[in-house]
């Protein structure tokens, strides 16, 4: 399983977290939990010296362990670079006047955002400048531009540690001068209103709860500020704002993951009372676009697989079934443009775009693969003579695609250029069907490089979520390659709790169903073991978030099937939790996982799974583990606490990392080079774990 024990042998002893006692007692069970210490009680703020110095003793260990093989981490971070544009940028897209873009300066690590007339003579101007912004700061991240109807103002979202609590600025363009700073825990996109004077905005509390609407107009105080809307009935809703296509409304969005209300206000009286379309109900869920004086609106009222209405609103609680729900079209979402609906879908796990005119005819874009993944880019306009449309497959690198409807015809604008090379012909895609223990058939993408041999002694790099139904697209990465070209069959496991197969394909990895998300992977993994693609100790295991508590749970449940594991910024303290109210995601997710602080049943099935709580006697495959200080969304402290007890339980010697960031948040470090050179030191854990770390004979390299 571990071809690099020798390597392990040779460093120091890992730190150790005391163990100290605490317990609980919840539903007639009592908890040990002997490292709940390493929560720092004063959290958001981590200043406790024993959990600091801890976190710093791991990170130190992990360097220690990667220094023997930074030969290789610096060589996988060369080719991945080498097949990334320095002077990378997006197909300019018409908004208003302006076209706009974004590039990246050669060797900088954030885009700068322009703009140029759309009438010839006028030269570009600087709309936004992330290099500039993030010099000299460990972490950037610019999370929403947008600028205002007359073309003046830019607002812009910025964090700066990770927290993902956005203080949001309002830039002059044509200056460059930031003219008001709006709040310090922004969160979302803001939304102008018609009259450029306005803005719609979105705050958090301390629970990191987006819990309000506010309007802010240009040159008045921010305690003038206006309170739109704020959730008060629910602390598991959160708010978002939003517009409509053609921009006569703006949205007031409340809700969490199974149900969901939305009010409106016209973008030209935003003061208005706002209108509620229909009233939240449990498992009812809706979203909402405009054109042609209608609402048009998707909903899972009547069908698990949503259905298309309409609506006046004037009586917007009132709906028209435009396209039924189907037992084989998955409905995602619709995009209400002047000449056609644009309706998002997945057939048999296929995206899908279907343009629907006003007077009932439809189409299906056509697109040349039998298996890839694409949806609508950007299309800021409300009647453009094309749609921009973003394409990619396991073997192709994204494309960005203007789809002309009265020809029906894609324009290819751009093809992601891989400056080291890339020949597609080179690498074979598959897409594979293996049954679950529960007679399920659990879709797998796989691709690899030609002379991949399916002899039982193949290397397997298997990826899931499996969550918060959010599919797994069979989508290109060009930091893959890295893999393909050492011999490794690259796998995505389209496993339940994701909604590739429809929305019953989410609702059953989740509540009750979770562990079937669990065993699905499990499966999977012995399904291409079977298929000869490999054997148990040659596969590799990542995911992140609820991904990574898949892989928790997953190592507790077959560890002899992975040769090494990656776990990125972990759910797996699931328990603990899921029963504390005070954290800044939990009353929100209870309808994801259940709430074991009034349902006994929940509480043990959730025990029954929970990675932390089931590590037991055994042993474990090696495992690099990730986390961030500033994570709100799987705080530090969850993958710190598994990693101590992994350490305390497991019975063999194979390799344990733990890396958390302690400038950085649930992504990871920012800038793209910083972010490359992570995912070449987690692909050099898994191939100095199971071996492979040569490139096969002709693989393309980094350019030299």
């Amino acid at each position: 399983m571990n071809t690099s024990n020798s390597k392990a042998t040779q460093l120091p002893p890992p730190p150790v977290a005391e163990q100290r006692p605490y317990s609980f007692e919840r539903h007639g069970v009592t908890i040990q939990d002997p490292w709940h210490w390493l929560r720092d009680s004063s959290y958001p703020t981590v200043d406790d010296a024993d959990v600091l110095s801890y976190l710093r003793a791991e990170n130190a260990y992990f360097e220690a362990a990667m220094a023997p093989h930074r030969q290789l981490t610096d060589t996988l971070f060369a080719e991945m670079r080498g097949r990334i544009p320095e002077d990378d940028s997006s197909v300019p897209q018409r908004d208003g006047d302006w076209n706009y873009w974004w590039a990246f300066q050669p060797g900088a690590q954030y885009r700068t955002w322009y703009r140029i007339p759309v009438m010839a003579g006028g030269a570009p101007q600087t709309v936004f400048d992330e290099a500039a912004e993030a010099q000299g700061k460990q972490y950037f991240r610019m999370g929403a531009l947008e600028v205002s109807p007359d073309g003046r103002y830019a607002a812009v979202m910025v964090d700066d540690d990770g927290s993902e609590r956005f203080q949001l600025r309002i830039r002059e363009i044509a200056t460059g001068r930031d003219v008001e700073t709006v709040t310090e825990v922004g969160i979302g996109s803001p939304v102008w209103t018609a009259d450029s004077r306005g803005i719609v905005f979105t705050e958090v509390n301390e629970n990191w709860r987006s819990y309000r609407a506010r309007l802010h107009r240009l040159g008045q105080p921010v305690a003038n500020d206006r309170t739109l809307y704020e959730e008060t009935e629910n602390i598991a809703f959160a708010v978002g704002v939003g517009r409509t296509q053609d921009r006569r409304f703006i949205l007031i969005q409340t809700g969490e993951n199974s149900s969901n209300e939305t009010r409106f206000v016209p973008a030209d009286n935003v003061e208005a009372p706002p209108v509620l379309i229909a009233r939240r109900r449990p498992n009812i869920q809706y979203s909402v676009d405009s054109s042609h004086g209608k609402l048009w609106i998707v909903t899972n009222d009547d069908h698990i697989n949503f259905r298309l209405a309409e609506a006046d609103p004037a009586a917007p609680g009132t709906w028209r079934t435009v396209i039924p729900g189907s037992d084989s079209v998955y409905i995602r979402g619709v995009t209400a443009f002047r000449d056609h609906l644009a309706v998002t879908e997945r057939v048999n796990g296929l995206d899908q775009i279907r343009l629907r005119t006003y007077q009932g005819q439809e189409r299906r874009i056509p697109f040349p693969e039998a298996s890839y993944t694409v949806g609508l880019g950007n299309n800021p306009e409300y009647a453009p003579a094309s749609y921009r449309l973003n394409y990619s497959s396991m073997v192709t690198p994204p494309t960005t695609y203007d789809y002309h409807p009265a020809q029906n015809r894609l324009e290819s604008r751009k093809v992601q250029r891989i400056p080291s090379g890339y020949d597609p012909a080179q690498y074979v895609t598959e897409r594979i069907l293996i049954a679950s223990r529960d007679g399920k058939q659990i879709p797998v993408s796989i691709v690899y490089r030609r002379g991949f041999e399916k002899n039982g002694q193949g290397r397997v790099f298997l990826y899931a979520y499996g969550a918060y139904g959010i599919a797994m697209p069979p989508g290109f990465s060009t930091n893959r390659i890295s893999l393909l070209d050492r011999g490794y069959a690259y796998a995505i496991a389209h496993i339940r709790g994701g909604d590739e197969m429809g929305y019953g394909w989410y609702l059953d990895g989740t509540r009750t169903h979770r562990t079937n998300t669990f065993n699905d992977f499990v499966d999977v993994a012995r399904g291409l073991i079977a298929r000869r693609y490999t054997r148990a100790g040659r596969i590799a295991a990542q995911g992140g978030s609820a991904g990574g508590e898949l892989m928790g749970a997953v190592v507790n449940q077959a560890p002899e099937l992975f040769g090494a594991v990656v776990a990125d910024v972990p759910f797996v303290d699931v328990v603990n939790t899921m029963l504390d109210d005070t954290l800044p995601l939990t009353p929100g997710e209870w309808n994801e996982w259940g709430n074991p602080i009034t349902d006994a049943a929940a509480f043990r099935y959730m025990l029954s799974y929970s990675p932390y709580d089931n590590v037991t006697r055994q042993a474990y495959p090696p495992m690099l583990i990730t986390g961030g200080l500033n994570d709100p969304r799987v705080t530090y402290w969850e993958p710190a606490k598994w990693n101590a007890r992994l350490r305390a339980m497991r019975t063999d010697r194979n390799l344990q990392l733990m890396k958390i960031n302690m400038g950085a948040g649930h992504g990871g470090q920012s800038g793209r080079w910083t972010r490359l050179r992570e995912v070449a030191e987690a692909y050099t854990f898994v191939l100095t774990q199971m071996g492979g770390a040569e490139a096969v004979p002709g693989g393309p390299r980094a350019a030299q």
